[in-house]
């Protein structure tokens, strides 16, 4: 799901919203829909185990040796 950031051009006020398909936010302050978008950074989040944890090294399931995602097993 994407999350944008907005500033809202009447009451200042930052916040992140959920819009999906053709929705438009709006401030959850002053319900004013005048905004500007800002640029995000992007984030994945995620938990790391300690075999996926070295950069190199062969594939874990094949030994490919272009490293862990180049081998075509699934």
């Amino acid at each position: 799901m994407p999350i944008f950031e907005y500033v809202c051009q009447q009451c200042k006020h930052q916040f992140e919203a959920i819009v999906l398909g053709t929705q438009k936010a709006a401030c959850p302050k002053c319900e004013c829909k005048r905004l500007s978008q800002q640029l995000s950074s992007f984030a994945v989040r995620g938990e790391k185990s300690q075999e996926s944890a070295s950069p190199s090294g062969a594939c874990g399931s094949c030994g490919d040796p272009r490293g862990p995602g180049s081998c075509s097993m699934n």
